[in-house]
């Protein structure tokens, strides 16, 4: 029966494993790590056009606002001017329809 050491099998897994080192796997990391890099980078750039976008998309914003509040005022009064236009049009119609009622009952 052998004896078995837990020292020894702490030890063995403490000390690095070598691994033969292959070129072929190195150059594929390091295309890898390339590859994160450009993708990384164009995340980076990416992010910040869009923040740049939402800063003009906020300044068109707030001057769209600005310009909506300065003429606000000139919006309510075309209003009560068309109010009143209106209220004059249909005046009009009445005191014509009356004046063609006389002609007609004139003809008679």
């Amino acid at each position: 029966m052998s004896q078995f050491s837990w020292e020894a099998a702490v030890a063995d897994e403490a000390q690095p494993q070598q691994q033969p080192a292959d070129p072929g796997s190195m150059a594929l990391s390091v295309d890898d790590f390339s590859a994160l890099e450009e993708r990384i980078l164009r995340a980076v750039n990416l992010v910040k056009q869009e923040r740049l976008a939402r800063a003009a998309a906020d300044q068109r914003a707030a001057q769209a606002e600005a310009q909506l509040s300065e003429q606000a005022p000139l919006v309510d009064q075309l209003q009560k001017e068309l109010g009143a236009l209106r209220a004059e049009r249909d005046h009009v119609r009445q005191r014509v329809e009356r004046l063609l009622a006389q002609l007609d009952a004139l003809e008679l």
